[in-house]
């Protein structure tokens, strides 16, 4: 069945006659998720959890298009890690200018991405193009960071963790290799404080800080825990896009 909210899936016979309110840019990565899951991993989760809130929103009258998924992302920090893909920020602000002119031609004056991978940061970027294009309102969210996760999951991680198994589980679980073949994804802390804090920062060099290129222990992950957060998140992010779809951008503040 054709989902009209999926711009790979619908036609140019129903988008000619149909006016958007709010484009979706999935944005993932192609990098090693501790031994266990695809290197698709973030592009697996950013198009399913961008698909299901669309359709949420599109069933509650929100007009919108999701954009297929971008599947490279940063990843200066993995560049001994054998084929993690990467692609630079300057390349990034590059392609999201040629998609916004597209949007803007389309008559589409509000965009968010939607983050799936965590070397991806791209409030800087929108600083840029934004003043570049000033009639469309541009956005972004995380995902990952939409809920607690300690809510869902026994272990911490931010990466092939318990959080990202347990969804891999539920949305492509033939892709999951047994539970017993993943590392524990132990993750080496800096050795300067104020780094592992928060509050200061410097890019972590993958192939020192974790043996199996996982950081937080899969061990615990289920397909059940993965359906529940995906439901959990995936209301969570429609609410955004009803909001986004629904507010006048020139009049956004109260």
């Amino acid at each position: 069945m054709i989902r009209p909210y999926i711009l790979a899936e619908t036609n140019w016979k129903d988008i000619k006659h149909t006016d958007y309110d709010l484009a979706i840019l999935p944005w993932g990565a192609t990098e090693a998720h501790n031994y266990h899951l695809p290197y698709a991993t973030d592009i697996i989760e950013a198009d399913n959890i961008a698909a299901e809130a669309a359709r949420i929103a599109w069933e509650s009258g929100a007009k919108l298009i999701v954009l297929p998924t971008i599947p490279f992302g940063v990843n200066t920090g993995q560049a001994d890690i054998k084929l993690d893909m990467n692609i630079y920020p300057s390349t990034q602000l590059a392609i999201l200018s040629d998609i916004i002119e597209v949007l803007q031609r389309a008559g589409i004056n509000k965009l968010l991405i939607l983050n799936s991978h965590g070397g991806n940061d791209f409030k800087s970027i929108l600083r840029e193009v934004g003043l570049k294009y000033p009639k469309i309102f541009l956005s972004t969210c995380n995902w990952f960071h939409a809920l607690n996760k300690k809510d869902f999951f026994e272990n911490e991680g931010d990466h092939a963790d318990e959080m990202e198994t347990s969804l891999i589980l539920y949305l492509t679980p033939h892709l999951v290799l047994p539970l017993e073949e993943a590392g524990e994804g132990k993750e080496k802390k800096h050795k300067i404080r104020e780094f592992s804090e928060g509050w200061a920062w410097a890019e972590r060099k993958w192939s020192q800080i974790s043996e199996d290129t996982g950081t937080g222990n899969p061990k615990a992950s289920t397909r059940e825990k993965g359906e529940e957060f995906f439901k959990a998140v995936t209301i969570k992010i429609s609410d955004l896009l009803i909001s986004l779809s629904r507010a006048d951008i020139n009049d956004l503040y109260e």
